[in-house]
Parts: structure tokens; sequence; C-alpha cells
């Protein structure tokens, strides 16, 4: 096995954009790209582009009815079908829809063939994680759920367990409802409580299929955890089921709109305990998984300040070369933000947290601390199911 990461990129992916008033900015991807490119990280991974996923493809997860109603609309967006979520105000129909949704999708297909076959030990799409997207249905910004192709390609290769790890602040719902029924994949998702946060799914009563029970795990935090409480929760769940399920391959979506700075959300997380469950999926990857590793963006709408910083991270740990926290950004990168957006950018690389502290289940827990309700809510609700202890 090669242990070369890979970075998935196609400049077209940048082509994935809803509209000058929406939210979800592919400004965000250029400036990741010329971030990554400014710390030289191009030289220490293997910068690939690879072919959009096709229709066989896109039936792995999604329903033929829906990706020709994606096609209608890309061909023609004022006539897109809103039965399938398809020109909403969370979901805009623009020209060209499918063919980039379609991009992003083989981009992370492409990472998880690579990852599967050896040919690369970690692999990065960080234009993908677009979790939301539903079989039959376009949701909250995702057209095609790449994330899910990802997997169900592994599985169509011969992958026998895989365990996806999602710490988006937006519950992880597309990709839980793919493998509902799937034990051989471990779907876990840490995200704002769904009682105050789209798509208010994402409850810990909800873990698989009768015939996959223990196989979705949901820890949903409260709103305003912070550092310490996001890290004690990843810690008190995701090792022990990774540890338990020995996976084959490791899947993780990582969303950066759990910063404090995130006008979407209510979380109140830092660059820097971003980074550092970066470096946990990384090392959970070598531990449990032999080092195979696909790494995927996702939500993220301070799309200056937190997004390119977030992903250039995790590009550096996926190529075994991390930045400090302490780092200055590169000056001509801050150039081109305010030649882009008009906006200032960050001078440094993560918030000045580090090092970041947080304690660990083993410790003991508060009955009475909302975090700590969270967590054992999840525990109690699947972790006896896999033979755990709660």
């Amino acid at each position: 096995m090669s242990g070369r990461a890979q970075l998935m990129w196609d400049e077209a992916v940048t082509g994935y954009d809803f509209g000058p008033d929406h939210p979800m900015d592919p400004v965000r991807l250029a400036l990741t790209r010329r971030l990554v490119d400014a710390f030289g990280l191009d030289r220490e991974v293997e910068v690939v582009s690879a072919k959009p996923a096709g229709d066989s493809t896109l039936r792995l997860v999604h329903r033929e009815d829906y990706i020709e109603a994606v096609k209608a609309a890309s061909a023609d967006p004022r006539g897109a079908d809103g039965a399938y979520g398809l020109g909403t105000m969370d979901d805009p129909a623009f020209a060209g829809m499918h063919e980039v949704s379609a991009l992003i999708a083989g981009q992370s297909v492409g990472a998880a063939e690579a990852v599967w076959r050896g040919e690369a030990l970690h692999a990065v799409n960080f234009a993908g994680g677009l979790h939301h997207a539903m079989p039959g249905g376009a949701s909250g910004f995702c057209i095609y759920n790449d994330a899910s192709l990802a997997i169900a390609r592994l599985l169509e290769l011969g992958a026998e367990r895989v365990v996806y790890v999602d710490v988006d602040v937006h519950h992880g719902d597309g990709v839980q409802a793919a493998f509902w029924e799937d034990p051989r994949v471990l779907t876990v998702s840490l995200h704002e409580h769904p009682r105050t946060l789209f798509p208010q799914t994402g409850w810990p009563e909800e873990t698989g299929a009768a015939s996959a029970e223990g196989s979705a795990v949901n820890v949903a935090l409260p709103a305003g955890t912070g550092d310490a409480g996001w890290l004690r929760a990843f810690h008190s769940v995701v090792p022990e089921l990774v540890a338990d399920f020995r996976p084959q391959v490791l899947v993780t979506q990582h969303g950066a709109d759990t910063h404090f700075e995130d006008p979407l959300a209510h979380l109140a997380v830092s660059l820097d305990a971003q980074r550092a469950v970066q470096v946990a999926c990384h090392e959970l990857a070598h531990e449990y998984a032999e080092g195979r590793w696909v790494a995927l963006g996702g939500g993220g709408y301070a799309v200056v300040d937190v997004v390119p910083r977030s992903w250039t991270h995790l590009v550096a740990v996926a190529a075994g070369r991390e930045i400090a926290p302490e780092t200055v950004v590169p000056e001509g990168w801050r150039q081109e933000v305010f030649a882009r957006t008009r906006q200032l950018a960050p001078a440094r690389m993560t918030d000045g947290r580090w090092p970041v502290s947080w304690k660990g289940w083993e410790s003991g827990y508060d009955p009475a601390d909302r975090l700590d309700q969270a967590v054992l809510a999840a525990r109690r609700a699947v972790f006896p199911l896999r033979g755990l202890l709660a």
C-alpha cells in the first residue's frame, strides 16, 4: 500500500453554486485549495481529479427517478420538480447542477477506490461531505450524497466493515438513512441537538433497523457546547465504538460549521478543537483500519475566517505534515482573500486555544450536566446493543 495521501480536486467543483445569496458560497472551496497550495502541501500529496460519478454509481444510493429529476432541473432550472426537493430555498436549481454534483460525488468515490485498492493510504475530498441528500430527494444544500456513495462503493468492492464518523454540526441524516438496514456500516454522528437545529433528526434513540440494531449512533449535543464538551463527547463515544467494530476503512465527515463563528448553528467550537478531532480520526484509522482513511468536508458557512483554515489542517493531517496551531497564515493568501471577497483574512491558523483540554469519560460523569446527559443517552442507547458497557 502506498503511504502517500491523495487530495481529490477538480477546479470545476467550484461550479456547485446555488447563487449569490446562498450561504454555501463556493469561494470556500477555492480559498481552501489556494491555502493548501500556499502551505506547499501539494508537494506532500498527490492531487487527483476523478471522473464524475456515472448513473450506475449514483444508483448505488439514489433512485433512478430522482437522478432523472436532477438531470431535468440541470437542463431547465425553471422546471425543477419541488417534489424532489429541487428548486427550493435550500436547494435552488441551477444550470449544470447534475454535472457538478456528479463530479463532487465522483471525487469521493474515487477517494474510496484509491484507499481500498491501496493506491493511497489516505484520501481527502473537502468539496464532499454532502450528507443530507436522500435516496429520492435533495435536502440541506445537498444534491447527491457523496459520502454514502463512497461507502456504497467500498461495499461493492468487498469491504465488510466500514465506520462513518460525522462531526458536522448537523445530523448526518442522509448517510444514516442509506445504511439504516445494513450492519456492515456503523454510522456515528455528533451534532447539535435536533430540538434546535435542522434536520430535526439524530436522536439517541435512532439506532438502526431491526436487522442492524446498534449500527446508528447519535450524540445530540446541547446548543452552546464548546471545545471541552465537544472533545469529551467525541472521545467518550467514538474510539470505543471504532475499536469494537474494527473497520476496514474509516470514512469521516468534517463539516466546519461547529465553529463559534458559523452563522447557521449554535455550537461554540474552535479551530483548535476541530484540528484535534482531525488528528484523532487519523490516529483511529491507523489503530483500527490499517490506516485506510477517507476524509470529507461538509458544512461550514464562515467561508473566509473558518472553512479554509479548518480543511487545510485536514489536508495537512492526512499528508502527515501537521500545521502547528500558532502558524502565521501566508501573506499572499491573505491578499488573495481580500482581492476576492473584500474581507480581511485571519492572521493565524487557529483561534489560539491550543492546547485544548477535556476530561475523559473514565473520570466519571455528572448526571445533572447537559453535555454528560447527551453522552450518556447515546451510550445507553447503543452500547448494550453492541455488547459494550454503557
